[in-house]
Formats: C-alpha cells, sequence, structure tokens
C-alpha cells in the first residue's frame, strides 16, 4: 500500500487474532521509535543527494520505504501488531494531532522531493528546503505518537499485575477453605480409630499441599507488588 497526501486517512479496527501482551507493546515501542530515527534519515540522505553524494537517493528512498512501512504497521496492524486498537491512538492519529495526515504528508512531500532531485527540478530547491522546514514538527508528533504507545504499555501492565493478584487473592481463599476441609477430615479420622487411619493419611496430605499453595501465592503477590 502506498500512501500519498491526497489519499484519505484510514480508521482500522484492532485486528480480532492479535492478543496485547508486553512482547506485543515492546514491538510497537521499537517500530515507533524507528519511525522517528527513518523520518529524520530520509531528510539527511535528500540534502546529501541534493549535494550529489553517490547513492545518497537511493538511501534516502530506502530509508522512506522502512518509514512508510513502519507507519503502515502501526496505523493496520500486520506482522502479528494490532494496528489502532484504543481510543488514545484514534485520538493521536485521526483526531486534533492528525498524526496520520502528518505522516502521509510527510512521505508524499519526500517522494516529491526526490523525484525532484534526481530529475534536477527547478522545484528541487524549494522542495528541498520545505521537506527540512518539516522535520522538526514531524519529529514532535512522532514523540508524541511514541509517548502513547507506552502510556498504554505502563497501562497493560498494571492491569495484568492487578488481574494476577486478585487470581492469587481467589486461589488463596481456596487454599484456606481446602486447609478448614482438610483439618476437619483430620478431625473426623482421629475418632474413627483405626478404621480412618488411610482417610487420615489423605488428610495430612491435603494439608500440606494446601500449605505448599499458599507458600506459592505469597512468594507471587510479594513479587508482583514489588515490580
Amino acid at each position: 500500500m502506498m500512501l500519498h497526501a491526497g489519499s484519505p486517512p484510514t480508521h482500522p479496527t484492532v485486528q480480532s487474532e492479535v492478543k496485547l501482551s508486553g512482547d506485543v507493546f515492546g514491538a510497537l515501542i521499537n517500530l515507533s521509535g524507528r519511525r522517528r530515527f527513518t523520518s529524520q534519515r530520509v531528510v539527511l540522505y535528500s540534502v546529501l543527494a541534493s549535494l550529489g553524494h553517490e547513492g545518497a537517493d537511493q538511501t534516502a528512498r530506502d530509508t522512506l520505504t522502512a518509514f512508510r512501512d513502519a507507519h503502515i504497521t502501526l496505523v493496520e496492524g500486520k506482522q502479528g501488531l494490532p494496528g489502532v486498537f484504543c481510543p488514545q491512538l484514534h485520538e493521536a492519529y485521526f483526531g486534533t494531532m492528525q498524526g496520520d495526515k502528518v505522516v502521509r504528508d510527510f512521505i508524499a512531500l519526500a517522494e516529491s522531493t526526490l523525484d525532484a532531485i534526481v530529475t534536477v527540478s527547478r522545484r528541487a530547491p524549494a522542495l528541498l528546503d520545505e521537506l527540512v522546514r518539516r522535520a522538526t514538527p514531524l519529529l514532535s508528533v512522532l514523540n508524541a505518537l511514541t509517548l502513547v504507545y507506552e502510556e498504554q504499555s505502563k497501562r497493560h501492565a498494571l492491569m495484568q499485575r492487578r488481574q494476577m493478584q486478585e487470581l492469587m487473592g481467589d486461589i488463596k481463599t481456596i487454599a484456606r477453605e481446602a486447609r478448614m476441609v482438610a483439618f476437619n477430615a483430620q478431625v473426623v479420622a482421629a475418632r474413627a480409630g483405626p478404621v480412618g487411619k488411610e482417610f487420615a493419611v489423605v488428610a495430612s496430605t491435603m494439608t500440606n499441599v494446601t500449605g505448599e499453595i499458599d507458600d506459592l501465592v505469597q512468594t507471587a503477590l510479594a513479587g508482583s507488588l514489588a515490580y
């Protein structure tokens, strides 16, 4: 898919098969960071191409392709990544900041600039000046977009910790109830005399197991709180 300034912005939805996780958020943040780096690299090599540096034009085009691919992946989702998956990202890309439009306009300008440089067009200097001028505002937008991914990653991690703490709390409650049942069973077995001997062994084992579960839960809870 090619992105051009005249094409309307898309409003993609999160891919249903993608499950958000720490690894997914890490990949999104890295890709957003790559988009920042490649945007500035496009400008640098466009300037070098205008000065006649050998291979600079091709490097600029290759970098622009990487920049475009990163943006498409972040907005539309592919390679196991979800695209725009929350209202905060939708607002950043299609709301007041118009992140998607800013990026698409930059891509179109970069393509026009490189074409003008290669054909030695009289428009090349003006286009290059405009490309350089847009570099800093674009970087501000890309930084803001990356910040949204980082904030969503933190929120997701906090939610995961809370869910784990709730789950561990439920397991701890069940283990406590099982321990009480095992204790009562031991009492009943003791009163039953020789007949309840085997039952007493089973009840004792249950008590030990629930005690181990309790210890594991305490360790897991302590680790989640310290994280």
